[in-house]
């Protein structure tokens, strides 16, 4: 971009060239942030459980993972939207955690930030199978959770690796004062570790050992 914008000062002659290197470079641009953002809700998308984890470790509970795309009408190259919800496979009729995720290519890195639904989140639960619950309500109907966005970066092996930063992901569940996410993504798996913190920085939620292991069941 910098070198056609060079030839454009040369000269009024170079004008048309100019503008059609730069519509190049803008198309191409655009269809990159398209591929990388596609490619990551290729892998987050899709039904998850942490049944083979609970098996061999008391530790973690039986969870299930639903992860499907949202609100096509408000999605462009570089964004995507996720409906996200989280239950004790037990009781999948009654997720303890229902979240938006907004996926956006930031250039360097890909982000998911984090949003709350409105009202009571339970009068959408399974909108994984039945996306008519979410009619009426849009992106401008959520409340983000500041600080809880989580940055991306792809690995060398097609791996997404990213966090929350520090402690700006504030929390006040169970005596929380923050909160913090590490995930890791990659083709089959999703790997989670979320753990509440005190002012003291001592750990008062969340699994202690290790991330929940989510893989794919379809």
């Amino acid at each position: 971009m910098i070198l056609a914008g060079v030839a454009c000062a040369i000269g009024a002659v170079w004008l048309v060239g100019c503008a059609s290197d730069e519509a190049a470079v803008d198309s191409a641009s655009s269809i990159s942030a398209a591929s990388e953002i596609d490619r990551l809700q290729s892998v987050m998308v899709g039904h998850f459980t942490s049944a083979d984890q609970a098996r061999v470790d008391e530790a973690y509970f039986d969870v299930t993972l639903h992860m499907v795309p949202i609100w096509p009408e408000h999605s462009t190259d570089a964004v995507r939207w996720l409906y996200v919800e989280q239950a004790i496979t037990a009781a999948a009729d009654r997720p303890y955690r229902q979240r938006v995720y907004r996926l956006s290519d930031e250039g360097l890195a890909l982000v998911s930030a984090v949003y709350e639904l409105p009202g009571d989140a339970q009068q959408y639960a399974g909108a994984w199978r039945d996306l008519g619950l979410l009619a009426g309500i849009g992106p401008d109907d959520l409340v983000e959770r500041a600080g809880c966005a989580i940055t991306l970066i792809e690995g060398v092996d097609g791996s997404y690796v990213g966090s929350t930063n520090e402690a700006d992901c504030k929390s006040t569940l169970r005596g929380a004062t923050y909160a913090t996410s590490r995930v890791t993504i990659h083709d089959g798996v999703v790997e989670s570790w979320d753990q509440g913190f005190d002012a003291a920085g001592e750990q008062v939620w969340g699994a202690e050992k290790g991330p929940y292991v989510f893989r794919r069941v379809d």
